[in-house]
């Protein structure tokens, strides 16, 4: 049974290797699983995940690749190597892509002998509103999209998706309750939206569905991360 606590993320948007140590010490062990992004992969690279090692925190390593089949496969062979818990690929990229990433996958953890990293499908970023989505060409609803998107990574044996708290529900009755929902864009009860449009309250995402929540200024910028952080877990439960 996997607790309210492991299945909160804390979102390590940051950029010196003081700062994210000092939130992992002011969260400790409200949380066991942090998600590095790009900003803190870009700033920092493989220091950010031997930091989360060397604090036995498990790694959502969230970079979104997207490039042809080729350049992603050889992608995730090299991340393999950081033995992140979970990372991401753009559904988009079309089911060539997610194919090659999910092959590549298995062969670098047979020949690294490491465990597979749990492979999620990116599909429409909490950020964006209908308006936005109208604006780069999309004429049918997000929720359409995302659910379309959601069924290609099953087709291709990826082992879940990225997804707004607002389709976690219609995922799990069409995806079936093995397959991972992992829902940014979420905002306790005492936080605020910031630029996220598609959100939901912890509870309101456990209960739609989801594996696991990820949550971070809400936390991060709370004055006592570490109270934030349970209050969560709370409201997960609840």
């Amino acid at each position: 049974m996997i607790t309210a606590r492991d299945r909160l993320i804390v979102a390590m948007d940051l950029s010196t290797l003081d700062s994210v140590n000092e939130a992992v010490v002011k969260i400790g062990d409200a949380v066991s699983y942090y998600k590095i992004g790009m900003e803190s992969f870009y700033s920092l690279g493989e220091a950010a995940l031997d930091l989360m090692a060397a604090n036995r925190k498990k790694v959502f390593l969230d970079l979104k690749l997207h490039d042809i089949p080729n350049t992603v496969a050889r992608s995730v062979k090299a991340l393999c190597r950081l033995t992140p818990a979970m990372t991401t690929i753009h559904a988009a990229g079309g089911p060539s892509m997610l194919k090659a990433a999910v092959e590549a996958a298995a062969d670098a953890s047979v020949q690294l002998g490491l465990p597979r990293p749990k492979l999620l499908g990116i599909t429409v970023l909490t950020s964006i509103n209908d308006s936005e989505w109208a604006a780069v060409g999309h004429t049918q609803p997000i929720r359409d999209s995302v659910l379309r998107l959601a069924e290609l990574c099953k087709q291709t044996g990826m082992d879940g998706v990225v997804a707004s708290p607002q389709e976690a529900a219609a995922i799990r009755q069409c995806c079936g309750p093995d397959f991972l929902i992992v829902t940014p864009g979420i905002r306790p009860v005492f936080g605020d939206k910031g630029d996220q449009s598609r959100t939901a309250t912890p509870a309101e995402a456990m209960r739609d569905g989801a594996d696991y929540l990820v949550v971070g200024r809400p936390i991060l910028a709370a004055g006592d991360p570490r109270t934030a952080a349970i209050e969560i877990v709370k409201e997960m439960e609840g």
